[in-house]
């Protein structure tokens, strides 16, 4: 199935090779057009129909089967319309306006043998109006957009603009910072007693050991805490001798 366009071009959107055409009596009522008065038996013309679209226009035509000589032709320029009518006791048969090109016209009936066909018809005709309908909404808004007046989003000179920021807390100026730690390990508690003697250079010498021997043997009596001297490696002779003694002392009391 083709589209039309606006340029002119001829588009077939249907083609079916069998129809019937039919002479109808005169409209008695309002309630529209029954097949069931025509004489379907006796059809008045057989031939090909050919649906093709100029523009926003659809011409049903009706051509000879053979030599393809147009029978008859209707222009079409709304559907559901007043050119093209479906009867109202079956779905097979329509009534069709068609015009000879001097501004005469006539009513027929146009008919198909298989329902099927009838179902092309009417679709190829409507989806041919849809697009016609669609393609007239973007015309309008394409205007629409080409006069409405464009918006300058742009910054002015000297314009500024401000962005706040919530959730955010500001620093205390009166609370005190804590101090950070320099990462290194305080040294071990010193013993009971020991004193700390820093030797004339600045440096400091490790505290003196003292043996615990005489503590360990000696049940009755407290040993005394090697007194500190001045001399910086006093302490190491002291504490082997006075290791010594508490040591023999420990054996005569035990």
């Amino acid at each position: 199935m083709a589209v039309a366009d606006d340029s002119g071009y001829e588009s077939v959107i249907c083609v079916k090779p069998e129809v019937h055409v039919y002479k109808i009596p005169p409209r008695a009522t309002n309630r529209g057009y029954r097949a069931a008065d025509w004489k379907l038996d006796e059809p008045a013309w057989t031939g090909r129909m050919k649906i093709i679209s100029i523009g926003k226009l659809a011409y049903i035509k009706l051509e000879d089967k053979n030599s393809g000589e147009l029978f008859a032709q209707a222009p079409v320029e709304q559907y559901p319309g007043c050119v093209v009518e479906a009867v109202t006791d079956s779905s097979r048969y329509f009534v069709v306006r068609i015009e000879d090109g001097s501004g005469r016209h006539a009513f027929i009936g146009l008919g198909f043998a298989d329902r099927g066909d009838s179902f092309d018809f009417n679709v190829a005709l409507q989806d041919h109006f849809k697009w016609v309908k669609q393609e007239g909404e973007l015309a309008k808004e394409e205007a629409s957009q080409s006069t409405a007046p464009k918006l300058d989003l742009g910054f002015k000179e000297g314009q500024t603009i401000k962005i706040s920021i919530g959730n955010i807390k500001k620093k205390d100026p009166g609370a005190k910072s804590r101090p950070m730690g320099s990462g290194l390990l305080l040294p071990p508690p010193m013993a009971k007693g020991a004193v700390l003697v820093s030797p004339p250079g600045g440096q400091q010498s490790p505290p003196p050991t003292h043996s615990n021997t005489a503590s360990l043997l000696d049940f009755g009596g407290r040993v005394p805490a090697a007194q500190p001297t001045s001399d910086l490696w006093g302490d190491f002779t002291a504490a082997g001798a006075s290791s010594s003694q508490d040591t023999a002392k420990g054996w005569v009391q035990f």
